[in-house]
C-alpha cells in the first residue's frame, strides 16, 4: 500500500537544530525521526512511500537513502514553493489514484494501531479518516469537533481554564497527523496551489455530504515540533532504555566529564570536568574544560553566525565557539 510522509516543513520552532537539516532528518537516539515513521507504517503494509521535500531536502535523502534499511521503497518529490498539507497531495496525486492511501506527518513517533483505523475507515465508507487522540493535558493542539463518529469541524486551541482539577471529564480531541484517504479526495483539493486539508479541503467535502470519519486511538504518540519536546521525549525514551545519554559517531568524551539526560549528535567533544545535564549537543559541538551546560541546546557558533533566527525560534546567545539556547 502507498503512503506519503509529509516532510516539507521548515521546523522553525526546532531552530537552530534545523539550520542545516529539516525536522524529519533530526536524529532521535541515533535514528532519524523520519526513519521511525517509515518503519512504523511499513509494519502495516504501507511500504511504497513518497516523501515531499522543501527545506534542506538533501538532509532527508541522506537520512532515508532508498528506504530499504527501514523496510520501504522510497521516492521523493521536491516542492520549489511549499504547498501545504493538501497541496503536497495535489503535487503527488498521480501516485495515489488507485486505492486507499495514508498521509502521515514526518515528525511523530507512535504505536497507534493502523489496522484498527483502517477498519473504522472502511466501516464508515469514509472519504477520509483522521486518527485522533484525547488531549488530556490540553496542550496547544487544535480541537477537532466530532459527532457520532464523524468530524464536524475544527476549532481553536483547548481552554486550559476548564480542565477539571482531578483530571477527569471529557477531554478535547486532537489530530495526530495520521489520516487514511480515498483517491476521490482529489475532487476537493485545489490544483496547483498552496492548500491545507482542514481549511481548504474538508469543509467543502463535508458540505457536500462526504463522511470525514474520526478514529479515536489510545496508544502512545509523541510529537517532536519544539526544542523542549525534542529534549523531553528523547530523555523519556532514554530512561525507557535504561540509558543516561546517547552519543553519535566520532564523539570524544573525557572520562572526567559528567553527562546525564543528554543527547549528543556526531563529532561532539566534551572536555575534562565538563558537566552536561538535560541538554542537546548538535554535530561538531566542543564543550570546554569545566563548563556547565544544563537544560540547553548547543550548536557550533559557525552554524548560525550571521543568520537571522526564524520568528518562532527561541532566543539564544553566543558563548565562545558555541551558540546556546536555554530551554
Amino acid at each position: 500500500m502507498r503512503a506519503i510522509i509529509l516532510s516539507a516543513g521548515y521546523g522553525t520552532r526546532l531552530w537552530p537544530l534545523t539550520e542545516d537539516r529539516t525536522k524529519p532528518a533530526i536524529p532521535i537516539l541515533g535514528k532519524p525521526l523520519v526513519g521511525y515513521v517509515a518503519e512504523y507504517i511499513a509494519t502495516y503494509g504501507f511500504d511504497d512511500i513518497v516523501v515531499n521535500l522543501h527545506h534542506r531536502p538533501e538532509s532527508v535523502r541522506a537520512a532515508l537513502g532508498d528506504g530499504s534499511k527501514f523496510g520501504v521503497k522510497l521516492r521523493s518529490v521536491e516542492e520549489p514553493v511549499i504547498l501545504g498539507t493538501s497541496g503536497a497531495l495535489d503535487n503527488t496525486r498521480h501516485f495515489f489514484q488507485d486505492d486507499t492511501f495514508l498521509s502521515i506527518n514526518g515528525k511523530i513517533i507512535t504505536d497507534i494501531d493502523l489496522n484498527a483505523a483502517l477498519e473504522t475507515h472502511r466501516k464508515r465508507n469514509a472519504l477520509a479518516t483522521l486518527v485522533l487522540l484525547e488531549n488530556k493535558r490540553r496542550e496547544r493542539f487544535s480541537v477537532v469537533e466530532v459527532e457520532q463518529g464523524r468530524i464536524t469541524g475544527f476549532g481553536g486551541m483547548p481552554d486550559v481554564n476548564v480542565m477539571p482539577e482531578d483530571g477527569t471529564g471529557p477531554a478535547p480531541l486532537m489530530f495526530t497527523g495520521i489520516q487514511l484517504l480515498e483517491p476521490r479526495i482529489f475532487d476537493y483539493i485545489p490544483r496547483g496551489v498552496f492548500s491545507h486539508s482542514v481549511t481548504d479541503v474538508y469543509p467543502p467535502a463535508m458540505a457536500n455530504g462526504e463522511t470525514i470519519a474520526a478514529h479515536i486511538a489510545s496508544d502512545t504518540w509523541r510529537e517532536l515540533s519544539t526544542l523542549k519536546r525534542y529534549l523531553d521525549i528523547s530523555v523519556e525514551m532514554l530512561k525507557e532504555q535504561g540509558q543516561r545519554y546517547v552519543a553519535g559517531s566520532e564523539c570524544n568524551l573525557a572520562p572526567s566529564a559528567v553527562i546525564d539526560d543528554a543527547v549528543l549528535w556526531d563529532n561532539v567533544t566534551v572536555n575534562d570536568g565538563a558537566q552536561i545535564r538535560r541538554s542537546v549537543l548538535a554535530d561538531d559541538v566542543q564543550i570546554p574544560n569545566d563548563a556547565k551546560i544544563e537544560n540547553c541546546v548547543v550548536v557550533p557558533r559557525a552554524l548560525v553566525d550571521g543568520k537571522t533566527p526564524p520568528e518562532k525560534a527561541l532566543k539564544g546567545q553566543f558563548q565562545g565557539e558555541n551558540f546556546i539556547v536555554p530551554l
